[in-house]
């Protein structure tokens, strides 16, 4: 009965703030559960590109560490519309990003927290190599710091999500950096969309095409960007292992473009599994991703830990 009380009491609470400085500040107090992590094991603000066209804060990532060696690592590309967003994002006290760093690292997996270049200043395919290019760089330095580089997973939340998933599935995506979707041990896109841009019931669903276009579109005078940016174009057999992840609280046209690429991936052969969380929203999920007791965050650590990608895999399974 208390717990039903306090629910109620919460329920309450968030409406009568509404969408208040006082009403993010409940939320995150509520979700946000501080993971913490010595600051050694943490290589901050890394440069994953160092060329002369590189963004001195866009081009980098943060490399959280566990203890021992041949741990599996995760590449996590934040949200924010494919406009918005950094690897920094600090809500009401909390450090978002940075606290699923620290959270996956005392999991035994190293975590990757990139930052990538936005639009307008940058188009879809620039932000799409930006993540690849992370994924090779993290490939051939994990191994210096204990990381298993046959272990690699991409997940992200948002438009990140959707950016991991392309990288995942456009084979042209990491072949420019010698590597191939086969180097990826799994794909966790949590949160979603835009992975079929061609499909009309997303629209009918209340998508709106306009905003697409403004972001995918680029510079192309017909309609075949609908389908040279959306992921589920270039699904295969020998796509990844996906995991991907929506809750109940999103917008039906999400809903639906999950549904449509796990059936897709299913259709042609590959492994792919669909989790759906009750109650969170479309933003408080991110706070949910580095707290041990809430889904989807037991269901993801059984995912890396089950994956066996390489004899590092198996070690860590067995222990």
């Amino acid at each position: 009965m208390g717990a039903r009380r306090s629910i109620l009491l919460v329920s309450v609470l968030l409406l009568l703030v509404g969408c208040t400085p006082a009403a993010e500040w409940f939320g995150v107090r509520l979700l946000y559960d501080r993971a913490d992590l010595p600051a050694e094991r943490l290589l901050s603000g890394v440069a994953y590109r160092d060329d002369a066209g590189a963004d001195p804060v866009k081009h980098r990532l943060d490399f959280f560490l566990p203890e021992g060696e041949g741990w599996p690592i995760l590449v996590f590309v934040h949200g924010g519309g494919w406009t918005a967003g950094d690897k920094s994002l600090n809500v009401s006290g909390a450090d978002v990003y940075a606290n699923i760093g620290r959270f996956y690292a005392r999991q035994g997996i190293g975590t990757a927290v990139i930052n990538y270049r936005l639009q307008p200043g940058a188009t879809w395919r620039e932000q799409v190599d930006d993540v690849a290019r992370a994924v090779a760089w993290v490939r051939e330095h994990a191994p210096a710091h204990g990381g298993d580089p046959e272990s690699i997973f991409l997940m992200g939340h948002s438009a990140g999500a959707q950016l991991a998933a392309y990288v995942a599935l456009d084979a042209r995506a990491l072949d420019m950096y010698g590597l191939s979707p086969g180097d990826l041990c799994g794909v966790v896109p949590v949160s979603g969309a835009g992975y079929d841009l061609a499909d009309e019931e997303t629209y009918d669903l209340g998508a709106e095409r306009a905003w697409y276009e403004e972001r995918f579109r680029a510079g192309d005078p017909g309609d075949d960007w609908l389908r040279d940016a959306s992921a589920i174009t270039y699904v295969g057999p020998h796509a990844p292992p996906f995991l991907l992840v929506h809750v109940t609280n999103e917008w039906k046209s999400l809903h639906h473009q999950n549904r449509l690429l796990h059936a897709a991936l299913q259709d042609a052969g590959a492994t792919s599994e669909l989790l759906v969380v009750e109650g969170s929203g479309h933003n408080r999920m991110v706070l949910t991703l580095s707290h041990a007791n809430k889904k989807p965050v037991p269901e993801i650590l059984e995912f890396v830990r089950r994956r066996e990608c390489s004899s590092a895999r198996a070690k860590m399974h067995a222990s």
